[in-house]
C-alpha cells in the first residue's frame, strides 16, 4: 500500500514579506518623479536636473548589477537581501539629508548600486519557495509590490512631499524600508541558492552553460518590448493633454487608471501563467500593439477614447513584466538563475533609458503624435522576435533537468 504525500501549501504570507520589499525598492526608486518642482525648487536646479536622477538611478543599475551579482554568489540570499534593504533605507535617509544636488546624486548611486542587485536576489529568492509549476503564480504575487508602488506608493509619498516637505518623504521612506528590512530578518527563512555538482561532474564557465541562448533570448524580447513601451509612456502626459484633449487637472486621475489597470493584468498573469505562457505572453504583447494603435487613430481630441485606450494598453502590459521575469527563471539553468536575473534586471532598465531617448529624439524631429505609431512598431518587431525564437527558446532550456526546489 501506498501513500501520498500532500503536496505542500503555497507559501503565500512569505511571498508577500518579499512583495512589501519589492515596493519599498520601486517606490524609493521613483519617489523624485512626484516630487521633481519641490526638489528643483530648494535645490536652486532646474527640473530635468532632478528628472536626471531617475536616469543615473537606472544608469548605475545597468553598470553595476552583474559585477556585485557575480562577487555576492557565494552569500546567503536572505541576509544579502537585508543587507540591501539597509542600504536603501540608508539611501534615503542621505537623500533627506543631502545639502545639494551633488550630495543627492550620490545618494542616488548608493540606492541604484543596490537596486539591480536587489532585483537580481528577490527574483530567484521567490523561485526557491516554490516548485516549478507555480512559478508563474508567484512572481505575479511579488510583482505586484512593483505594481502597488505605481499606484499607491509614489502618489502617497508625492502627496506627503508636497504636504510637509520632499525631505521628510524621503524620510518616512527610509522608515517604510525599515520595517520590511526586520520583516525579512524574521518571516524569510534561509534558501539554498548554491547548485552541488553532480559525482563526476566538471564546473564550466557561466558562458559554456546550455542554456545561455535561451536567457539571451528573453533579455532580448523584454528590451525590445520595453523599449517601445518607455518610447511613448514617458511622454503619455504631454500626449494626453496636447493630442488627446485631456484635462490637465484629469491627468493625475488617468494615471491612477492606468495603474490599477495594470494590476488587473498582473492577476491575469497569475492565473494563467502557468498553464498557457506561450499563448499568454503572445495574446498580451499584441494587446499592447492593438492599444497603442487604437489610441494613435482614435485618441486625438477624444477623452473617453484615451481612457479606454489607456486601461485596455495597461492591462495588456501589466502582465508582461511578470510573465517575462517567470519565462527567464525557467529558462535558465539553477546555477545561472541569479546572474540571468541580473541580466533581466539591466534589459529592463537600459530599456526603460533607450525608451525615453528615442521618445525625445522623435518628439524633437516629428512632433509628440508620432510616438505611439513607434511604439506600435516596436511591439510588431518584438512579436515577431518572440514567435520566431520560441522554439530555440524552449530547446535551449528543455537541456537542463527540471528541479523542484527544496522548501525550507
Amino acid at each position: 500500500m501506498t501513500t501520498r504525500t500532500a503536496a505542500p501549501a503555497f507559501p503565500f504570507f512569505r511571498l508577500l514579506v518579499i512583495t512589501g520589499a519589492i515596493f519599498a525598492a520601486v517606490t524609493s526608486e521613483f519617489l523624485p518623479t512626484g516630487l521633481l518642482p519641490d526638489m528643483a525648487s530648494e535645490l536652486r536646479v532646474s527640473e530635468s536636473q532632478i528628472g536626471l536622477l531617475v536616469t543615473i538611478f537606472a544608469g548605475t543599475v545597468v553598470l553595476t548589477t552583474v559585477p556585485l551579482t557575480a562577487l555576492t554568489s557565494r552569500y546567503s540570499r536572505k541576509w544579502l537581501m537585508v543587507l540591501l534593504l539597509g542600504v536603501f533605507a540608508i539611501a534615503n535617509l542621505l537623500a533627506a539629508a543631502a545639502p545639494n544636488y551633488e550630495f543627492l546624486v550620490f545618494a542616488r548611486i548608493l540606492g541604484g548600486a543596490a537596486h539591480g542587485l536587489f532585483w537580481a536576489v528577490t527574483g530567484p529568492y521567490a523561485s526557491r519557495l516554490v516548485p516549478r509549476h507555480q512559478l508563474a503564480r508567484a512572481v505575479s504575487v511579488t510583482g505586484a509590490g512593483g505594481t502597488a508602488a505605481f499606484i499607491l506608493g509614489v502618489p502617497i509619498g508625492t502627496a506627503l512631499g508636497h504636504a510637509l516637505g520632499w525631505r521628510l518623504a524621503f524620510a518616512v521612506m527610509a522608515g517604510v524600508v525599515l520595517l520590511f528590512l526586520f520583516l525579512v530578518v524574521f518571516l524569510l527563512p534561509p534558501v539554498e541558492h548554491k547548485v552541488p555538482l553532480a559525482t563526476g561532474e566538471i564546473a564550466v564557465p557561466l558562458r559554456r552553460d546550455r542554456t545561455l541562448p535561451a536567457v539571451v533570448i528573453v533579455a532580448i524580447s523584454v528590451t525590445l518590448l520595453v523599449v517601445g513601451q518607455n518610447t511613448y509612456y514617458t511622454y503619455i502626459v504631454p500626449w494626453a493633454i496636447q493630442v488627446g484633449g485631456v484635462d490637465p487637472d484629469a491627468v493625475s486621475g488617468l494615471l491612477f487608471a492606468y495603474g490599477a489597470a495594470g494590476a488587473i493584468g498582473l492577476v491575469v498573469a497569475g492565473l494563467f501563467g502557468d498553464r498557457y505562457p506561450r499563448f499568454l505572453v503572445a495574446l498580451l504583447v499584441a494587446g499592447v500593439g492593438l492599444s497603442v494603435a487604437a489610441l494613435a487613430v482614435f485618441g486625438p481630441g477624444s477623452t473617453p477614447a484615451v481612457i479606454a485606450g489607456l486601461v485596455a494598453w495597461s492591462i495588456c502590459f501589466g502582465g508582461l513584466p511578470s510573465l517575462f521575469q517567470t519565462r527567464m527563471l525557467h529558462a535558465a539553468s539553477l546555477r545561472m538563475r541569479d546572474t540571468a536575473s541580473a541580466w533581466l534586471t539591466i534589459a529592463f532598465n537600459l530599456a526603460i533609458g533607450l525608451g525615453a531617448l528615442v521618445g525625445g529624439f522623435l518628439l524633437d524631429g516629428f512632433g509628440i503624435a508620432v510616438l505611439p505609431y513607434a511604439e506600435v512598431v516596436f511591439i510588431a518587431v518584438a512579436l515577431a522576435f518572440v514567435l520566431s525564437t520560441d522554439r530555440r527558446r524552449i530547446a535551449a532550456h528543455a537541456t537542463h533537468t527540471l528541479d523542484i526546489p527544496t522548501r525550507p
